[in-house]
């Protein structure tokens, strides 16, 4: 079974979701400006006018559950997106070709990420720019995955560049590398970036996770 054979009934849903959000919208029919409704006679104002209060109080009600409705149909619009974004990732890395490469910083102090390459089997698969507010992330912890692809099984190498602002805020530029073997399993390679105090330099490595 392909990718469009499955794709096509979960779009085919999405699409309804998104045409029900559209036609789900009250429509008002105001009356026209001069018309007036036919006498009853006297007999009926009482009955209308004690009408006229359930009414209003019922009218609220019915644009509360109409809000609801379509936030339920959001959250489900969302959810549905969501499954779809992991169903294409299975399809497109199956995990026994799947290799992605992830990017993290500790502390940060003594280098400032400008730019960063990698390189897989001499073949350039990823080039970043780094905004400050991204550089910044990566100082709080956070962790970039910069690369997701196949590999066949097999003995591969990985190379990555730093580019930034070293000590005394001069132009750095280093590069790391290592060789691995893939299997069947997915692969996950981190690029670390590292302060070392004792040395008063960044340090970069590349840790293969099994």
């Amino acid at each position: 079974m392909n990718a469009h054979t499955l794709f096509t009934p979960c779009m085919r849903f999405l699409a309804c979701c998104l045409a029900a959000l559209s036609i789900s919208a009250p429509v008002w029919a105001a009356e026209p400006a001069g018309s007036e409704a036919p006498a009853s006679g006297p007999a009926l104002a009482p009955a209308v006018a004690a009408s006229a209060p359930s009414d209003a109080a019922s009218a609220p009600a019915a644009p509360q559950r109409l809000d609801d409705r379509i936030q339920d149909v959001k959250g489900d619009v969302i959810r549905l997106n969501r499954d779809l974004l992991v169903l294409e990732e299975e399809l497109l890395f199956p995990a026994n070709t799947q290799v992605a490469v992830f990017v993290s910083m500790d502390v940060g102090k003594m280098f400032e990420l400008d730019s960063l390459q990698v390189k897989l089997d001499d073949k350039l698969v990823a080039s970043y720019l780094y905004s400050p507010l991204e550089v910044q992330a990566l100082h709080r912890g956070g962790m970039q995955r910069v690369y997701l692809g196949n590999l066949k099984s097999g003995e591969h190498e990985i190379v990555a560049f730093f580019t930034g602002k070293g000590p005394h805020f001069r132009d750095y530029k280093r590069g790391a590398t290592v060789k691995f073997d893939k299997g069947t399993d997915p692969k996950y390679i981190e690029l670390r970036i590292q302060d070392s105090t004792g040395k008063l330099q960044p340090e970069f490595d590349v840790k293969v996770w099994q």
